[in-house]
């Protein structure tokens, strides 16, 4: 089979699954954001203009949590028909097993995996913080304020972050050892060059103890000072004030706090609920095309697509949950998303291997 010349059968399959997955999950999305927008109408006080992009930011966010859905939901759809229309016991007639039709459906759901993927590595995955500022009316609200966090050996201090400008005003930096002030970093202003902060026209100020007693202190000013190496902007925003960050800003950040040992749960739970999650949509897709029946004759359509349904949002509801306890440090983040999808992906590819054996 050529890649850029499938077989009939493959073009056949696959524009139909994929006519199927954009109907449901441009369906889906839009309602969702149909359904947010009135339920905030009274609130969203902005020019009409600001009103659909703030549509249109509910739109991406509702693109990036419903694919998965719309991905199983699309091969229950394509299953039915194809079963209705008798083309999949016709398929079968023809010698095609089970395995031979579920390569065009399965790489279709894997592509639009691997987009969404790489969508979250971009601005997509911050429209839900973009249409936070309209619903507050803060449409320049970019800039954060009263940060403090630890940084390697020392303790940071941030009066104002603005993430746009990628500039901070007065940063305070001191190193503490158990009871003891051992010097403070104290600057105006500071900006990032890419890699670190540059904080300009600084003041070093060293504590001299003597027998635990603070004796004296001494005083410098130094024109810059090297800091926070690493820490880009949105990742000060989304580690401490609680924002979205995309893949690449989690797994830098994921990094850092490795290299610092710090606790990165939350971090891990971010990256496995855009990368490994949604892997369960696609161990449903191979679950269900091999378990629905081939014939009509063989089924009763209304409860099993109720069956269908249900076990899917079951599993999206109970992946979903376990998400948010592992956000919030209830639960590891590998118990929570690393091994239910294993658990599944286990079923389904022993499904896979073994369930050919019938044809129904």
């Amino acid at each position: 089979m050529s890649f850029l010349y499938p077989p009939l059968y493959f073009r056949y399959l696959s524009i139909l699954y994929l006519k199927n997955l954009l109907s449901i999950l441009f369906g889906l999305s839009f309602a969702f954001a149909s359904i947010d927008y009135f339920q905030n109408v009274q609130n969203l006080d902005v020019a009409s203009n600001y009103k659909i992009l703030y549509i249109f930011y509910m739109w991406q966010e509702a693109l990036g949590l419903l694919y998965p859905l719309a991905i199983v939901f699309a091969l229950i759809m394509t299953k039915i028909a194809l079963i209705k229309n008798n083309t999949m016991g016709a398929l079968h007639a023809f010698g095609y097993n089970k395995k031979r039709l579920f390569k065009p459906l399965i790489t279709v759901a894997t592509l639009t995996y691997m987009i969404f993927v790489m969508l979250h590595t971009t601005a997509f995955s911050y429209a839900k913080d973009k249409a936070n500022f309209l619903l507050k009316h803060e449409l320049s609200a970019y800039d954060v304020n009263d940060l403090f966090f630890k940084y390697n050996d020392t303790f940071v201090y941030i009066d104002n972050l603005d993430p746009i400008e990628k500039k901070i005003q007065n940063i305070t930096i001191f190193k503490v050892e158990g009871y003891q002030v051992r010097y403070t970093i104290k600057a105006p202003v500071a900006l990032f060059d890419g890699e670190k902060w540059i904080a300009h026209e600084a003041t070093l100020k060293t504590h001299i103890y003597k027998n635990n007693e603070l004796q004296k202190y001494t005083v410098e000013h130094k024109d810059t000072i090297e800091t926070l190496v690493g820490y880009k902007p949105k990742i000060i925003e989304s580690l401490y004030v609680g924002r979205s960050m995309n893949i690449i800003d989690a797994y830098q950040t994921l990094n850092l706090l490795h290299h610092q040992n710090l606790n990165s749960d939350m971090i891990r739970a971010a990256m496995y609920e855009k990368i490994l999650v949604p892997l369960f949509a696609l161990a449903l897709v191979l679950i269900l095309f091999f378990k629905l029946p081939f014939h009509a004759r063989m089924m009763n359509t209304g409860a099993v697509v109720a069956l269908s349904l249900a076990g899917t949002f079951s599993i999206w509801g109970l992946l979903f949950g376990l998400g948010q306890m592992s956000i919030n440090g209830v639960l590891l983040p590998e118990f929570a998303a690393l091994l239910p999808i294993i658990l599944l992906w286990g079923y389904s590819l022993y499904i896979y291997f073994t369930d050919e054996k019938k044809i129904a």
